[in-house]
């Protein structure tokens, strides 16, 4: 039996290159959908795989109290600078956790967010049962959960060693993404082989690691929400509220806890 790699793998090793490769794709695009959806909470936030506070600290910032929880230690301390920089520390609190088991009391939260595919990375279906009963538990009845899905990985084309990204990171490093896409369609799960490049003066370094993402469609989304006890509330298809389709190029779900 062919093992599935854990969805956890490879973040600690992405921590340093996070921000710089969303800097150039995903950008700030759904900042403000996460703002207004928080802004609209009853209640403190939720931020499932925060990471280094992408989303965390502009809701945050905008007045929200945030509780931001992720498995990686790295990933953590990145946002731990971004907090102390922006003297976040009274509205946004960072736990160290697992999002399958979430070490929070019962229905303490008014959101919980899941931005730009966190529940992706849950790579079997027993994991992403345990995070979606686990968000039902700590929010009230009618506390909103809000998942935003990369959409439709399974559906790319694999290629292989192709050089996606370079610039500079900071004033003194150049770096290159050189990366390899393999799909495992039966699975539906993508997995991205990462071979960044660092160079400082005279110094060059590699960093290689596997990121692995399982990708379910809208409809099987949306009923396993409805089986952990959710009532889908909307689907989006862009940060403005659109409708979703087929061709849409956000997948966002909207969902109440009944």
């Amino acid at each position: 039996m062919r093992r599935t790699r854990d969805g956890a793998e490879g973040w600690d090793d992405y921590a340093a290159f996070y921000d710089w490769e969303n800097a150039q794709t995903v950008q700030r695009r759904d900042v403000a959908f996460w703002q207004r959806l928080a802004a609209a909470a009853d209640g403190e936030v939720l931020e499932l795989g925060c990471g280094t506070g992408r989303i965390s600290v502009p809701v945050a910032k905008s007045g929200v109290t945030v509780t931001g929880i992720d498995r990686s230690a790295p990933m953590l301390a990145r946002a731990g600078r971004r907090i102390a920089r922006g003297r976040l520390g009274d509205r946004l609190r960072l736990v160290r956790g697992d999002i399958r088991l979430l070490p929070f009391r019962a229905r303490r939260f008014g959101l919980v967010m899941a931005p730009y595919g966190i529940l992706q990375s849950l790579t079997r279906e027993r994991d992403l049962a345990a995070a979606l009963a686990s968000v039902a538990r700590v929010l009230p009845k009618g506390g909103r959960f809000g998942i935003d899905l990369v959409p439709d990985l399974p559906a790319w084309d694999e290629y292989r060693d192709r050089k996606t990204l370079a610039g500079r990171m900071g004033r003194d490093t150049r770096v290159e993404l050189v990366e390899t896409v393999r799909q495992d369609r039966a699975r539906r799960l993508t997995i991205f082989d990462q071979r960044y490049t660092t160079t400082r003066g005279r110094d060059t370094r590699e960093h290689r690691f596997s990121l692995t993402f399982r990708t379910l469609t809208v409809p099987q989304m949306a009923g396993r929400l409805e089986r952990a006890g959710f009532a889908i509330e909307a689907v989006l298809g862009d940060y403005l509220g659109g409708p979703w389709d087929l061709r849409a190029e956000v997948w966002v779900l909207l969902a109440r806890r009944r």
